[in-house]
């Protein structure tokens, strides 16, 4: 990308009073960055959410030396900067309405990789809460997930940390430009990051520190992701925010259940009871609820040989060996099982892990 296209998408984002939306939609019709500020105020003023006041921030806009510097600053310290109007830019993140205008990374991040899941949680990580975002991580390795979170403390570092002691890439959302790390105690496991994924920012290096930004971090968070799991968080938590915006962009939410009463669970228990997010207890309920698992034809011919069952049980099994899935009312046919013998034996199948099941009265092998 030539300097000079990104000085004029550098300083549509410096212009006072447009936002992200307002910036996209000024490109939308006027052709491109640069034409925004060669436009005449009369087009200026025809287009949706533009008056007076804004058409003349952006005709009397000056500070391109600014929008100079920070490309400089990004040649000099190999971060590359994408429009959202780039190929590499991140496809989930586009599709939501409040996405960045420009995004700054840093390291061997691929923002459009095959899946991508958020772990956040609270700053006050328990040992249950990082026993378990290790636990969470190690299932996902077999489906080489990239782990998104925010660089925190508690939850958001060990999960980035558990990313890379199993191999598996992570991404860093920062809440401030990449001239700094915040916290320093977390710029080593920034550094390996960068081996392995990388660190993404919407900020520039020029912008001010301001702990106000951070909560801004949580759509990017959210929108480069499949799927967000919380992990720990209180009611009033910041990683309650992150699965909230989530839910807004139709994606999945994901919560691990704690201890009644405890403090830094009662986000994430509120969260399922709301039926704002499904319950998790490792990683393989997230790979299967996000579709990633694939059907394993010998499993249940092992399980047999390994599980006791009952006669009752072994029944149902066999008539599942040789379909897909089962609707109860059929599979209480085929197996000549009814009432509370056909229940239990389910039951104690599902507790087993031997069998599935779906939405609608659905059954199928594990």
């Amino acid at each position: 990308m030539h300097p000079k296209d990104l000085v004029y998408k550098i300083a549509l984002s410096l212009i006072p009073n447009i936002g992200d939306v307002l910036a996209k939609n000024l490109v939308s019709y006027c052709g491109g960055p640069e034409q925004i500020f060669k436009s005449r105020k009369n087009n200026l003023i025809r287009i949706p959410g533009i008056d007076e006041v804004r058409a003349r921030s952006i005709l009397e806009f000056k500070d391109f030396e600014i929008a100079e510097k920070e490309v400089e600053f990004a040649e000099k310290n190999q971060i590359r900067i994408l429009f959202y109007l780039d190929d590499d830019y991140p496809a989930r993140l586009k599709s939501v309405i409040d996405s960045p205008l420009l995004l700054y990374t840093k390291g061997n991040v691929n923002l459009n990789a095959g899946k991508m899941v958020a772990i956040v949680g609270t700053r006050h990580a328990t040992d249950y809460g990082k026993k378990v975002t290790q636990t969470l991580i190690e299932d996902l390795k077999p489906f080489n997930a990239t782990i998104v979170s925010g660089m925190a403390y508690g939850i958001d570092i060990c999960a980035h940390r558990a990313a890379l002691n199993f191999n598996l890439p992570t991404i860093g959302v920062m809440g401030h430009g990449l001239n700094r790390i915040y916290p320093g105690q977390h710029r080593s496991t920034a550094i390996k990051m960068l081996e392995f994924g990388g660190l993404v920012t919407e900020f520039k290096s020029s912008d001010s520190f301001d702990r106000e930004n951070f909560p801004r971090r949580n759509r990017i968070v959210a929108g480069l992701s499949d799927a967000t799991i919380v992990v720990e968080s209180a009611v009033k938590g910041g990683a309650l925010i992150t699965a909230e915006v989530a839910n807004s962009y139709n994606r999945d939410v994901f919560a691990v259940p704690g201890r009644v009463g405890d403090i830094y669970s009662e986000g994430c228990n509120y969260f399922i009871k709301a039926n704002k997010a499904n319950l998790i207890e490792c990683g393989n309920d997230v790979a299967y609820l996000l579709g990633w698992q694939q059907k394993k034809v010998a499993a249940p011919v092992q399980k047999e040989i390994f599980i006791e069952m009952t006669e009752n049980e072994k029944t149902i099994v066999d008539v599942l060996r040789s379909r897909d899935s089962l609707h109860v009312d059929m599979l209480s046919q085929l197996s000549n099982l009814y009432g509370s013998h056909l229940a239990a034996a389910l039951l104690n199948l599902e507790f087993k892990r031997v069998i599935h099941s779906l939405p609608g009265k659905i059954y199928r092998l594990q």
